[in-house]
């Protein structure tokens, strides 16, 4: 393997019904379970970020006259819904996990504490991180890149509807074509819609790499941890 400790980043419209991104798909919800649970069978350490917007989305629920803060705390709820179904899923694959939220409720996860989700991960445990940061105004993204740095993982992966970063929208432009690789620096120069400017800036800041790949192609996971050349990495300029 390429990497022995990884994150994973996932949104909540990843989980969501095909179309439309909203509510939970269960055949979305197992294609990501299957995965998950297989690269933990051959060792690999691995952490999961949810986000929640096949759900509420924090930032756009705010648009509609909501306080920002109040519908960001929502936004964190919609996540620990989404992490319980990956949990849920992940169990009846025959392996343990650990819901861990930034904003403790207890009875259904445990508050994130750095030093014991390190130790789930050294245990075998898929550790499924919940509610963001704990914090409004930050996103779910940024949460990945902090906890990535946190946790000492070795490599953030962004799985995603697409097979990498584009110079368009492949979806409009049909001449869009596809980057293998970018420094974290370009991402902030040419403001491409990988992650939020402050998660690739900690990124950056750590040398982190990021991959950003097609999660919806069953076996995908273990292909980005085993090295393939496969979507778009992000690393330092040197």
């Amino acid at each position: 393997m390429a990497y022995h400790r990884v994150l994973l980043k996932l949104s909540g419209e990843a989980l969501g019904v095909a179309g439309n991104g909203q509510g939970l798909d269960p055949d979305a919800v197992n294609l990501v379970a299957r995965q998950v649970a297989h690269v933990a069978s051959l060792g690999v350490e691995i952490a999961l970020v949810v986000g929640g917007g096949n759900i509420l989305r924090g930032a756009e629920f705010s648009k509609l006259g909501a306080d920002r803060a109040s519908a960001d705390y929502m936004g964190m709820l919609a996540t620990v819904i989404n992490a319980i179904a990956l949990s849920d899923a992940i169990e009846k694959q025959g392996r343990d996990t650990r819901v861990m939220t930034a904003i403790e409720i207890k009875q259904v996860a445990e508050p994130f504490l750095r030093r014991k989700a390190i130790a789930h991960l050294e245990k075998g445990l898929v550790v499924i991180l919940a509610a963001g940061t704990g914090n409004p105004f930050f996103t779910t993204d940024t949460a990945a890149a902090l906890r990535a740095r946190e946790l000492g993982c070795e490599v953030l992966l962004k799985g995603t509807k697409v097979d990498g970063v584009y110079t368009a929208d492949p979806k409009r432009d049909r001449s869009a074509e596809r980057l293998e690789t970018l420094t974290h620096m370009q991402v902030l120069e040419r403001q491409l819609k990988v992650m939020d400017t402050t998660a690739i800036s900690l990124c950056m800041e750590s040398r982190l790499p990021v991959v950003v790949f097609n999660l919806f192609e069953e076996g995908n996971i273990e292909r980005v941890i085993r090295g393939e050349n496969l979507g778009t990495i992000i690393r330092s300029s040197s």
